[in-house]
C-alpha cells in the first residue's frame, strides 16, 4: 500500500461514525449489509449515513453493489489487510508478528450467517 492511500484510508477512519460503519460491515463480512440494516446496526440516521458511506468508498474501504432494489455495501478485505500490512511492515525487525501474521480469509471462506441485509 502507498503512503497516500493509507493516509486517505487513515483519515477516514479517524471519525467515530465512519470506523462504527467499518467495524460493522468487517464484522458481516463479505456478504454486506443493506444501507438500512447498518443505519439500524450502527445507530446512525439514515440522512448522514450516505455521508460516511461516501466517504469510506472515497477511501476504497468499502464497495458497494446493486442488489434487487437495494444497494449492498461490504468491507474491503483486501484495502484493511494492506492497510494492516503497511502500518506493521517493519513490526519485529520484519518478522511476522502479532495481527499482522494473521489476516481476514478471502471472501469465500468468511461465515456471515449471523447477520442479515
Amino acid at each position: 500500500m502507498e503512503t497516500k492511500a493509507a493516509l486517505l484510508a487513515l483519515a477516514a477512519l479517524a471519525q467515530e461514525a465512519r470506523l462504527r460503519v467499518f467495524r460493522t460491515l468487517v464484522q458481516a463480512g463479505p456478504k454486506g449489509l443493506a444501507a438500512g440494516k447498518i443505519a439500524e446496526l450502527a445507530a446512525l440516521p439514515p440522512s448522514s449515513l450516505s455521508f460516511h458511506l461516501k466517504e469510506l468508498v472515497h477511501a476504497e474501504l468499502i464497495e458497494s453493489r446493486p442488489e434487487g432494489r437495494f444497494v449492498i455495501y461490504s468491507a474491503r478485505f483486501a484495502t484493511m489487510n494492506a492497510l494492516i500490512g503497511y502500518l506493521t511492515e517493519n513490526c519485529c525487525g520484519g518478522n511476522p508478528c502479532g495481527p499482522a501474521a494473521v489476516h481476514c480469509p478471502p471472501a469465500s471462506l468468511s461465515r456471515t450467517e449471523d447477520i442479515a441485509p
